[in-house]
C-alpha cells in the first residue's frame, strides 16, 4: 500500500475519533501488571539506558481520552498503520516470535519500553512461557495467525480457521482474548476483515515503516516519522539477523526513534481496547 493511501485511511479514522464520544483513562493492560505508568519515563533511569548504548526517550504523555478505534455494529473491521494522534509518539510491535532471547527480557524489563506483540502459534509453542515474562510487564498479546499463511490465498473458512485458532490458543496461554489482528506480510482482504470480525478482533494493523538489521524502511519517501506511527520489528535473534542479536537490533530501532524526537507508547492505551 502507497504511502498516500496509509495517511488517507488515518484521516478516515481521525473523522471517526471526533464523532467517538471521549472516555476517561481506564487502566489497560494484562492482569497482574500497572499499566498506568507512563512509558519511557518516570523509573527507567539514564543509568538503565546508558547500560544497552542508549539515550533516554522522551516519556510518552498521559494517555488521551479519545477512542480512535470505535466500529460500529455491522461495519467492517477497521485497517490501519496510523492512530490519529497529536502526540509526539510512536507504537512499537513485534511479530512472530521465532527469536526468544532471555536478554531481550531484561532489556523491556529495564527500560519499560512497551510493545505490542502480534505472536504466531507455530512459532511460538515451543515456549509459551517466554512470552508470558514479556505480557508481565504490560506488553499486550495480539493475534498473528496459526501458521502464517497469505491470508488472501484463503478462502473464508481458511481465514476464520487461521485467526480463530490462534485467537483461542493465545486466549488460554495468555488470559485475555487478543483484540487486534496482523496479517502476515500486511496481505489481506475483506475476507480477513469478515474472519476478524468473526472472532472478536476490533482493528487490523498494518505498520507505516519496518525495522531491519540497521536501519528503518518507511512507506514515507522522506524517511520520517509521524506522530502515531505503527512500527514493526520481528521476535529474531542471530540466525535471521546476520549475526547481530535480538537486543541490538532493538537498540538500533530505539536510537533511530530517539534521533527524530519520538517518544513510544502503548498502542493498546491509545486504541482503548483491552
Amino acid at each position: 500500500m502507497r504511502y498516500g493511501g496509509l495517511r488517507a485511511l488515518a484521516s478516515v479514522l481521525a473523522i471517526a475519533a471526533l464523532a467517538a464520544a471521549c472516555e476517561k483513562p481506564v487502566a489497560s493492560g494484562p492482569p497482574g501488571t500497572q499499566p498506568g505508568m507512563r512509558p519511557g519515563g518516570g523509573e527507567n533511569s539514564a543509568a538503565a539506558w546508558a547500560k544497552w548504548g542508549l539515550k533516554p526517550l522522551p516519556a510518552a504523555p498521559h494517555t488521551p481520552d479519545a477512542r480512535p478505534l470505535k466500529r460500529r455494529k455491522g461495519a467492517p473491521v477497521p485497517v490501519f498503520s496510523n492512530v490519529p494522534t497529536r502526540d509526539k509518539v510512536v507504537f512499537v510491535t513485534l511479530d512472530d516470535g521465532a527469536e526468544k532471547d532471555p536478554k531481550f527480557v531484561e532489556m523491556l524489563t529495564e527500560l519499560k519500553v512497551p510493545v505490542t506483540m502480534f505472536l504466531t502459534d507455530s512459532i511460538i509453542r515451543n515456549d509459551y512461557g517466554y512470552f508470558t515474562r514479556l505480557q508481565a510487564l504490560g506488553n499486550h498479546v495480539q493475534n498473528h495467525t496459526m501458521t502464517h499463511p497469505v491470508m488472501r490465498q484463503l478462502g473464508p473458512e481458511g481465514q476464520r480457521q487461521q485467526i480463530c485458532g490462534d485467537q483461542k490458543v493465545l486466549t488460554r496461554q495468555y488470559g485475555t482474548a487478543p483484540k487486534l489482528f496482523r496479517p502476515p506480510y500486511g496481505m489481506w482482504n475483506s475476507l480477513t476483515q469478515q474472519a476478524a470480525a468473526e472472532c472478536g478482533i476490533e482493528g487490523i494493523v498494518l505498520w507505516t515503516a519496518s525495522m531491519q538489521i540497521h536501519d528503518m524502511q518507511y512507506d514515507d519517501p522522506n524517511k520520517r516519522l509521524h506522530p502515531g506511527d505503527v512500527l514493526l520489528a520481528h521476535f529474531r535473534g542471530p540466525a535471521q539477523l546476520k549475526g547481530t542479536t535480538m537486543t541490538e537490533m532493538f537498540a538500533n530501532m530505539l536510537k533511530r526513534i530517539q534521533r527524530q524526537g519520538f517518544a513510544v507508547a502503548r498502542l493498546e492505551d491509545y486504541l482503548r481496547v483491552r
